[in-house]
């Protein structure tokens, strides 16, 4: 595996958590994406490392951060980060409604 690549609902998901650390806590705000980029280049090394979260979606895995998981697929050669959501939300509910809008 050489790369990942982050889908536009994560990146969406990337920018709210900015916000929510820009008008409280810069710097947790910027330990959190740092900690982010270092997860996301392990797991090019090592795609299993995460849970798995097949009863969801097929492929699914996540590995946590600060309280968020890191939701992603991995695919032929290429890890795609699918979503960044806080440990708390239903994620069966957030990929049911993903896909209805497919």
């Amino acid at each position: 595996m050489s790369r990942y690549i982050i889908s536009p609902s994560a990146s969406r998901d990337l920018n709210e958590i900015i916000d929510y650390f820009a008008s409280r806590n810069v710097e947790a705000g910027e330990r959190l994406l740092t900690t982010f980029v270092k997860r996301c280049q392990k797991l090019i090394t090592f795609p299993m490392m995460g849970r798995s979260y097949e009863d969801i979606r097929s492929g699914l895995r996540g590995v946590p951060l600060d309280g968020h998981i890191i939701l992603y697929q991995v695919t032929a050669n290429t890890l795609e980060i699918l979503r960044v959501v806080h440990g708390s939300r239903n994620l069966k509910e957030l990929f049911d409604s993903e896909e209805e809008d497919i």
